[in-house]
């Protein structure tokens, strides 16, 4: 394949004009603070509403949350006020099938911003039940978009070597802050103040993030699908500050400007080697293409995606997140305690999950995954167990439990299900399958939450064992069908499934191997089906 086009001192003329200010370690900074805002934001309008269904100020606003023996249904309309924000989430997710790639990556985040702070104005402002119903769906709405987007984003401007733990610290900063602030306002109990500011303080972390993104470049795979080649080829040699003619950034960009082009993206190639006619495909996405086998293997890929996501949610986490105060109460534990406890809880969650930040890249996607899942599974069938036995000290080792799934959950899947579908996927699909990945997401976080405070309102502790089961259902999942992803480019994971298939053999076995040459290398070009081309890339070393 020829790459004669951007050798030319025109083409290295253009990118000069694009150069960025903000190069290397400085704008790797900046993605990360920008993007973990983003995540602060998503972590914080999650969570916020899981202590406040016992404030009293906000069951005096609504009273329909106030679950008695006279009123056992509301426990429906409790539940239902959590999840309703998941539907949101859902549709916002969908949307992006349509939205994404045609706004790029930034400005579908800020279009998610924008929207997420008229849902908290509406939200802080509800005097009844219906107008926080509608709020929170608006603010879902906004929230869905930025999820199915900020780890993409992040994921594409993130060098392979720290791309994990740069990633991770968005899974991090989810459980940042959260409780404690509910609990700072809890005293406030004579004014709605105890239950608006904790609302709208998520305007603030909007407007950061949508500030400060306009300072940040676009992502260089999607400049490259957008056919602005010389935006992309200055981006990548800020990222990694380094000159155009370097030749790591040379194989990097020719890398992603193959994968375009083996997926039909909209950049052209002149195949002047061979005489042959442009054989580029439409540059018309259809969603037929996630559906699609051979070298791309783009229905596996996106599976993948998908069922990881569900993962996460079936753990039983959203047990703790949005019912964590609810749960300490039903152990016997007072309310000020339990608040006391829920927000020692979140930030013990928060304290673990910066261990994953060390050791993502060190260990591996699989390990970690497959140790978290089974902790998980154990403590739940621990907390089933203890919760048939009704005494103070069973209810003591249940609320140091809660505290243990936390940790194993934290190092394991909390930041694990938003980095794995972005690195899986191919950049052709990579907006779409996010799209599908995260609305998988927020479909089966919205079915955890409706299902939780019914279930332990008729089967209580044996909810546990449900649990239990799904975490022991996806130790094997994840080690029969999940590749490693860990250490290689988002090319190269084009390259891993070519390879396999290829060979007729399964991802994970070839992800595992040392052997798997990079891509934008001519051994690459050959596996990827540019055999043909590839004598005219030799030329060129790794360029």
């Amino acid at each position: 394949m020829s790459h004669a086009k951007y050798e030319t001192p025109e083409f290295e003329e253009e990118v000069t004009s694009h150069t960025l200010t903000l190069r290397g370690p400085r704008l790797t900074a900046a993605l990360a603070f920008v993007t973990g805002t983003g995540f602060t934001l998503f972590g914080y309008d999650q969570g916020v509403m899981g202590s406040l269904l016992t404030a009293k100020q906000f069951e005096k606003t609504f009273p329909q949350i106030i679950v008695t023996n006279e009123h056992k249904d509301h426990a429906t309309l409790q539940s239902l006020l959590v999840a309703i924000y998941e539907i949101g989430c859902l549709i916002g997710a969908l949307s992006n099938l349509w939205v994404g790639d045609r706004l790029g990556r930034r400005r579908t985040i800020v279009l998610g911003g924008v929207i997420m702070i008229v849902g908290a104005i509406l939200q802080a402002t509800s005097f009844s039940y219906a107008q926080m119903l509608v709020a929170r769906v608006i603010t879902g709405l906004g929230n869905g978009l930025n999820t199915s987007t900020v780890p993409a984003y992040h994921a594409e401007c993130s060098p392979a070597a720290h791309r994990g733990s740069l990633i991770m610290i968005e899974g991090s900063l989810i459980t940042f802050g959260i409780m404690w602030i509910d609990f700072a306002l809890f005293w406030a109990d004579d004014s709605s103040a105890q239950w608006r500011v904790p609302v709208a303080l998520q305007i603030l972390f909007a407007l950061v993030m949508i500030f400060t993104i306009g300072f940040l470049p676009e992502s260089p795979r999607w400049l490259l699908k957008a056919n602005r080649p010389a935006e992309a080829m200055a981006v990548i040699s800020a990222l990694d500050d380094k000159p155009i003619s370097d030749t790591e950034v040379r194989r990097t960009f020719h890398a992603i400007s193959e994968a375009v082009a083996m997926e039909g993206g909209s950049i052209k190639f002149q195949a002047e080697a061979t005489n042959e006619k442009n054989t580029s495909k439409s540059t018309e996405f259809s969603l037929k293409e996630l559906f699609t086998g051979g070298r791309s293997q783009n229905f596996r890929r996106v599976t993948l995606g998908v069922v990881i996501q569900c993962f996460q949610q079936i753990t039983g986490i959203n047990l703790i997140t949005y019912y964590a105060t609810l749960l300490f109460e039903r152990l016997g534990i007072n309310d000020v305690n339990s608040r006391i406890i829920a927000a020692c809880n979140a930030t013990e969650y928060f304290m673990a999950s910066i261990i994953a930040i060390f050791i993502i890249d060190r260990i591996g996607r699989r390990k970690l995954m497959l140790f978290g899942a089974t902790g998980q599974c154990l403590t739940m069938v621990l907390l089933a167990i203890l919760g048939s036995i009704s005494n103070s000290a069973a209810r003591v080792v249940s609320a140091v439990l809660l505290f243990v799934f936390n940790s194993f959950f934290a190092v394991g899947w909390l930041g694990m299900t938003w980095l794995y579908p972005a690195e899986i996927t191919g950049l052709r699909v990579r907006g779409p399958a996010n799209a599908l990945s995260t609305a998988s997401n927020w479909m089966w976080n919205f079915l955890v939450v409706m299902i939780t405070g019914p279930s332990f309102a008729n089967i209580q502790w044996r909810t546990y064992i449900v649990f239990a089961s799904l975490n022991a259902m996806i130790i094997p999942a994840v080690y029969l069908f999940f590749p490693e992803t860990a250490g290689r480019s988002l090319e190269d994971m084009d390259v891993v499934f070519a390879l396999a298939y290829n060979e007729g053999i399964s991802p994970v076995t070839v992800s595992l191997r040392k052997d798997v040459p990079l891509a934008g290398s001519p051994e690459a070009d050959r596996i990827l089906g540019f055999e043909n081309n590839s004598d005219s890339n030799s030329g060129s070393g790794s360029n």
